[in-house]
C-alpha cells in the first residue's frame, strides 16, 4: 500500500479512473499536467496490471505516485492479469464490476493512509466520493468521455421521455442507451453515473474543449445544475516505443495513402465483422494497416482476403506513431473518445465506424464537426464491405472528401493551441476548492 512520503508539495491529490486503458490514459496525462505545478502531488490508483501497463518516466513526473488498488481475492475467475478491461472476456465485465466494488474497503485505506486534500474519480464509482466525503474529502468527477455523450445519457435519464435531445437524433441501432441501463451489483451504470455526478463539488471536468462542444457543455451544465469545465484534450506528447518496423513500412508509401484501421482493445470483432471489414481493405484499393485483436489470444485470420496492399498488426499497435505520420491517409476508427482525440490531434480524416457504448453518439459529433464520413449501417445493425470501401475512397482519395481532409487539419491546428489553456483554470479551482475545504475543517493547507 502507498503511504505518504517526507518532502511531499502540500497539495495531494488522489485519482482513480475506471480500470478501463481508455480511462486510465486521460488521468495519467491529467495528472501530468497537474503535477508540473510543484506544489502538487497525485496519487494515480488503480489495479496492478493497470499500473505496470503505464511507461511514466519518474524523473520528468516525480510528483506522480502510481498506486496500487487490490480488488478482492476471493474472486477465483478474475485473476490479476485479468483485473483490467483490456482483452478481457466480455463474458467477466461484470465480475469485474462487482469485484470494483467490493474494493471500496480497501480504497476507504487508502484515503486514510494517504490523506488527501482531493479525490478525482472516474463515473462508475459513486461509493469513491462517499468514502471520501466521510472524511471530509472534497471530490471532482472528471469525465474522459465526450460532452455530447455525456449530455446525451444525462438528457435520457432527467428529461421526459417525448423530449428529443435537441441536437441530434438517436443513432439507429444504437446500444447506447441499453448499455447505460444495464444493473451490476444491484446498481445500473445510469445510476452510478447520476451519483457521481451529484456527488462531485462544485463542479465536473470534462475532456473536451470549447470549440468543438461549447453547446454541449453548456446543455450539460444546465441538466446537471453544476458548472462544467473542460480540461483540454490530454494528449500525450511521448511517442510509442516499438513504432520501427511499421514506420519504416509506412515510409515506403506515398503521402497520405494509407489507411489505418483500428476499433481499440476492448472490442472484439466477430468473424462476419471481421470479413466485411477485410473485403472493404481489399476492395477500396488503398493500402492499409489493420490492428486485429482476438478474445482470448486465439488468431483466426478472416477468409477471402488477400494481404498484398495491407500490413496486420496484432494485439498492440504504436498508434500515436501511425497516426502522426505523413503517409496515412485516413482511420478506420471504433470511435471511443481517446481514438477520436487522437485523430483530430493528429489532423487525420477519419471513417466513422462505431461499434459500442458512447461510440455512435461520438460518431454523430464527429460528422457535424466535418472531420469524419460515418459508415452506413444495414437494417440487420451490420456493416457491409462494399460501405467501408466507399467511405475509404471517399475520406482518403476522393473529391467529395476534400472538405473532411481540410476539416480535420482545420481542427488539428485548434488543438494544437489547447493544450495547457483549460488546465490553468482547472488548477485555481482546485486550488479555490481545496483552500475552503480545509478551512471549512479548521487546518490550514499552505504552510
Amino acid at each position: 500500500m502507498e503511504t505518504l512520503q517526507p518532502n511531499q508539495p502540500a497539495l495531494r491529490i488522489l485519482m482513480l479512473p475506471w480500470l478501463a486503458h481508455g480511462h486510465i490514459s486521460p488521468f495519467l496525462e491529467l495528472a501530468k499536467k497537474l503535477s508540473t505545478n510543484t506544489n502538487i502531488s497525485i496519487y494515480l490508483c488503480s489495479t496492478p496490471v493497470n499500473l505496470k501497463s503505464i511507461n511514466l518516466d519518474s524523473n520528468s513526473f516525480p510528483h506522480i505516485h502510481l498506486t496500487e488498488l487490490h480488488l478482492p481475492s476471493d474472486h477465483h475467475d478474475l485473476p490479476p492479469h485479468l483485473q483490467t478491461t483490456k482483452n478481457l472476456p466480455s463474458h467477466l465485465m461484470t465480475l469485474l464490476k462487482t469485484a470494483f466494488d467490493q474494493s471500496s474497503s480497501s480504497f476507504s485505506s487508502l484515503l486514510v493512509s494517504l490523506s488527501p486534500h482531493l479525490l478525482i474519480y472516474d463515473f462508475l464509482q459513486p461509493w469513491a466520493p462517499l468514502a471520501a466525503s466521510r472524511l471530509h474529502i472534497p471530490s471532482i468527477l472528471f469525465l474522459p468521455i465526450a460532452s455530447s455523450a455525456s449530455s446525451f445519457f444525462c438528457h435520457h435519464l432527467l428529461r421526459p421521455p417525448h423530449n428529443q435531445f435537441p441536437f441530434f437524433e438517436i443513432p439507429k441501432k444504437s446500444d447506447s442507451i441499453a448499455t447505460i441501463t444495464k444493473v451490476t451489483n444491484g446498481l445500473s451504470d445510469s445510476d452510478r453515473f447520476l451519483q457521481c455526478i451529484n456527488n462531485s463539488t462544485e463542479f465536473v471536468a470534462v475532456r473536451t474543449f470549447r470549440e468543438i462542444e461549447s453547446k454541449y457543455i453548456d446543455y450539460l451544465s444546465l441538466l446537471i445544475g453544476k458548472e462544467v469545465i473542460p480540461v483540454g484534450p490530454l494528449m500525450s506528447t511521448v511517442g510509442s516505443d516499438g513504432a520501427g518496423e511499421v514506420l519504416e513500412w509506412l515510409s515506403r508509401k506515398e503521402k497520405g495513402s494509407v489507411a489505418f484501421v483500428s476499433v481499440g482493445s476492448e472490442y472484439f470483432m466477430s468473424e462476419s465483422e471481421m470479413v466485411e471489414l477485410a473485403i472493404g481493405l481489399e476492395r477500396c484499393g488503398l493500402c492499409s494497416i489493420w490492428v486485429v485483436r482476438f478474445e482470448g489470444g486465439d488468431p483466426r485470420r478472416p477468409t477471402g482476403f488477400t494481404w498484398d496492399r495491407g500490413l496486420v498488426i496484432e494485439g498492440w499497435a504504436p498508434q500515436k506513431s501511425i497516426l502522426a505520420h505523413p503517409s496515412v491517409g485516413g482511420f478506420v476508427t471504433h470511435c471511443g473518445w481517446s481514438s477520436v482525440m487522437e485523430g483530430m490531434r493528429q489532423g487525420v480524416p477519419m471513417i466513422a465506424m462505431p461499434l459500442q457504448l458512447d461510440q455512435p453518439l461520438n460518431a454523430e459529433l464527429m460528422v457535424e464537426l466535418g472531420v469524419a464520413v460515418k459508415v452506413e449501417r444495414e437494417e440487420d445493425g451490420g456493416f457491409r464491405g462494399e460501405e467501408v470501401a466507399r467511405c475509404i475512397r471517399e475520406v482518403v482519395v476522393g473529391e467529395e472528401g476534400e472538405g473532411v481532409r481540410r476539416k480535420a487539419k482545420e481542427v488539428a491546428r485548434i488543438m494544437g493551441c489547447k493544450e495547457d489553456e483549460e488546465i490553468m483554470v482547472l488548477k485555481e479551482r482546485i486550488e479555490r476548492l481545496v483552500v475552503a475545504a480545509e478551512n471549512k475543517n479548521g487546518t490550514v493547507l499552505f504552510n
